[in-house]
């Protein structure tokens, strides 16, 4: 008996036990569900949606990747606010973070007369010293302002042949801008002219290494005339200018127009430039042609505000006259006139014709006779000559005579400077005028005369000029641009394309003639700046394809020096598979893809600007003879609208009332050609 009640107590015990162990698990179990709920709602509400929770008892641990360490020690604070510290297991992961990207590199120089100043930010390993000192020998007047800041990370390729290319052409550049970076340059400055342009843009792309990016934005600026010089002549030969100076299209045309009613049949240039003494500077022109026109014969010549008309000897008076009362009563205010009659002159009891003559034949020998007024003059000349064409290539023969016109000196030296404009030709000096005639390799040398001898002379001054124009023996052709250029070599390749052997980078026999094609237009096209890019299609392995075609682009660029083309300046590049044009699905496709193209080399663009037309963003400076075409349309619209009667002669025809010259037609842009 006592031992069934002992029995049944352990037994009850034992119960008691279970379940109160059963009780405590599920407790625990609701306290570690609540927990984990809470915290987790905690994190939700906050942001933290990447952290994930585990209750285990007492503890929480908490794990995840957080993006940085303060988002991960942020989540670890928030729940340390509402659960002991002591209770939180940290098991959180940190997102692995990239390496630091690199700042691009990149410098500006700025040079102009007050000296060049360069800023941006460069590599720590450039000697900022070295170049500081490049910089000093530069520009030893000015001043050198340093900028920079560097940065410590390894240097991109291509940035120190882009800096040391900025500081070569620095050098030859004193107003300019040069802004770099790794592997381009661009640099926009102001030349002298049109010529100095074009040899500066030649020299510098010269002297670019290969792969660099060059833009080249290199203005020519229209020239100051002075003084501003117009010279008309009438005579048995017809009416021709010898100098035009214009300071507009619009003016231009106004001139051109109103010297085709003075009897000007052949078309002419005339200088735009700045230095006009007056917006009516056109209107004044055509009315000095007109009347010269009415008068039948002889010159006018406009040097700024003062003009000079001479009629033939023998004009009569009368209508001489009544003609220049006209002109002067129509002239605009700030025009001066002076108009003469040439009287025959009176030869009795003279010793000779006061008469100073220079010549120089076509072997550069230069002969110096006739009359000077005294032996310092005599010296002058003759100093004055062999200075100019070399003191072994003048014979001196002049005579000292006393009476001479007072402005003699001004006039012999005058004439004798023109004589270096002329390759073959003569100088005559006479007390009435200056008669310069001869040949002469310069394209304006009548103009540049006329010009030299107004503001020589003054207004008062007579001259006349018989000069011919003959070209250079070895002139320089103009090159083709070279967007031009790559069009050129995308049309060859479009008809008979570059192949090659298969799976090799030898040329094949079949396309021999298109390389000798190309040739034939690089030739032409000088030295621009070319990329030679082999690509091919997807089949086989990429690095082979790559290598492939790194090996094709050299073979083609090696088969343009065996044909002498000048290639300092061409870079080949293998582009492998990477850049097709066509499906690599199709054996048609594969077969596009497999191709060489020529690329100019340009500058990357600014994201703002690579929708802009290229021919919006090239050098703007106008070529001689495109504003001459526009002139020309200007005036054949004025001359097809109703003419002034031409009955009144005291208005005459006023020019201004002239149709002005329409505005050029923009470059059609000339897209790239595709392979």
């Amino acid at each position: 008996m006592r031992l069934s009640s002992l029995f049944i107590s352990m037994a009850a015990l034992l119960l008691a036990v279970g379940l109160c162990l059963v009780a405590a698990s599920f407790a625990v179990s609701a306290v570690e569900t609540r927990t984990e709920i809470n915290v987790r709602e905690i994190l939700d509400k906050s942001g933290h949606t990447w952290a994930e929770v585990e209750a285990d008892g007492l503890k929480v641990i908490l794990s995840g990747t957080a993006p940085d360490e303060a988002v991960r020690f942020s989540a670890k604070s928030l729940i340390g606010s509402i659960i002991d510290a002591a209770r939180i297991i940290d098991a959180m992961q940190i997102k692995a973070q990239a390496d630091i990207v690199a700042p691009r590199f990149s410098a500006e120089v700025l040079r102009n007369d007050s000296g060049i100043s360069i800023i941006g930010l460069i590599p720590v390993s450039t000697d900022r010293v070295a170049l500081m000192a490049q910089l000093g020998k530069i520009d030893k007047e000015g001043q050198v302002s340093d900028l920079l800041q560097v940065a410590r990370y390894p240097v991109p390729r291509g940035w120190q042949d882009a800096m040391d290319f900025a500081v070569v052409a620095l050098d030859q550049l004193p107003r300019s801008k040069i802004s770099i970076s790794a592997g381009q340059v661009m640099i926009t400055a102001i030349s002298e002219d049109i010529e100095a342009k074009r040899r500066l843009e030649a020299e510098l792309t010269r002297a670019a290494p290969p792969g660099l990016r060059l833009a080249l934005d290199i203005s020519a600026p229209r020239p100051v005339i002075t003084p501003f010089t117009l010279r008309f002549l009438i005579d048995g030969n017809g009416a021709r200018f010898d100098a035009c100076s214009a300071d507009s299209i619009t003016t231009k045309a106004q001139i051109m127009l109103a010297a085709k009613h003075a009897g000007l049949e052949r078309a002419t240039d005339c200088t735009i430039g700045m230095g006009a003494p007056s917006p009516t500077w056109a209107r004044a022109a055509a009315l000095s042609m007109r009347a010269l026109a009415k008068i039948g014969a002889g010159t006018v010549t406009m040097s700024n505000a003062d003009i000079t008309l001479v009629a033939q000897e023998g004009t009569d008076v009368a209508m001489f006259d009544r003609i220049i009362g006209e002109l002067q009563t129509s002239l605009p205010p700030v025009f001066a006139l002076q108009a003469v009659v040439p009287q025959p002159a009176d030869e009795a009891g003279t010793t000779g014709p006061s008469e100073f003559t220079a010549t120089l034949s076509p072997e550069g020998l230069v002969q110096l006779r006739g009359r000077v007024g005294d032996a310092s003059l005599r010296d002058m000349t003759d100093a004055y000559a062999k200075a100019r064409f070399g003191s072994d290539k003048v014979y001196t023969a002049t005579r000292i005579v006393d009476g001479l016109p007072a402005n003699w000196p001004v006039r012999v030296l005058a004439g004798l400077e023109t004589l270096s404009y002329l390759v073959n030709g003569s100088v005559i000096v006479t007390a009435d005028t200056l008669v310069i005639s001869g040949i002469s390799e310069r394209e304006k040398a009548s103009s540049d005369i006329a010009t030299l001898l107004a503001a020589k002379l003054g207004g008062a001054g007579t001259f006349a000029l018989d000069i011919t124009y003959r070209k250079p023996p070895d002139p320089v052709e103009l090159t083709p641009a070279p967007d031009v250029c790559e069009i050129e070599l995308a049309a060859v390749q479009s008809e008979a394309k570059i192949s090659f052997e298969p799976g090799s980078a030898t040329i094949a026999a079949g396309a021999l003639d298109t390389m000798n094609a190309l040739a034939d237009i690089l030739n032409k096209c000088g030295e621009i700046r070319l990329e030679i890019q082999g690509h091919t299609d997807s089949q086989g392995r990429e690095a082979m394809n790559q290598s492939l075609s790194q090996a094709r682009a050299q073979s083609v660029l090696n088969e343009l020096r065996s044909r002498r083309v000048i290639t300092s300046t061409y870079v080949a590049v293998g582009y492998g598979e990477s850049m097709p044009i066509a499906d690599n699905g199709t054996e048609e496709g594969r077969e596009d893809n497999r191709r060489i193209e020529f690329r100019l080399i340009r500058p990357d663009l600014p994201i703002d600007l690579q929708t802009v037309p290229e021919t919006t963003l090239e050098s703007t400076a106008q070529e001689p003879g495109a504003e001459g075409e526009a002139a020309e349309e200007a005036a054949e619209e004025s001359e097809e609208a109703p003419a002034a009667s031409e009955t009144d002669d005291t208005t005459g025809e006023d020019p201004e009332s002239d149709k002005p010259a329409p505005p050029q037609s923009e470059a059609e842009d000339a897209s790239n050609g595709q392979n």
